[in-house]
């Protein structure tokens, strides 16, 4: 005797379906399509949740680089400027205060230089 599996698949086909509104033509109709789109989409999305710090970070370098250049110094001098003097702020607290506080971000700059042996 076999067991049919009606509901079940259809309740399967209707769980995917729902997740794939708004996709485009028939990868929102049709379960085979909706299924291959839906798992792409999933795979897109979980690589991407790790990209997205990336491209974050990067965001928060070019940042800073350009506030940094606006106060006479690199990034790179920055960066090292800041690791010499023992300042620990991490990039996005940089980049945070190099957009809105660009007066708080110019005194962490001036501190950074001034106790700095490589300006001695």
């Amino acid at each position: 005797m076999r067991v049919k599996a009606g509901t079940v698949t259809r309740r399967r086909h209707k769980k995917i379906i729902k997740q794939t509104k708004g996709f485009f033509g028939t990868r929102r109709k049709l379960f085979r399509r909706a299924n291959e789109a839906w798992m792409k989409s999933m795979a897109y999305a979980y690589r991407d949740r790790r990209n997205r710090k990336r491209d974050m970070r990067r965001l928060w370098i070019i940042r800073i680089n350009a506030a940094a250049r606006i106060n006479g110094v690199s990034y790179s001098r920055l960066v090292n400027d800041l690791k010499q003097a023992n300042i620990e702020i991490d990039r996005k607290m940089l980049a945070e205060l190099a957009v809105n506080h660009p007066s708080a971000f110019a005194a962490v700059v001036q501190t950074a230089r001034e106790a700095s042996p490589a300006q001695a």
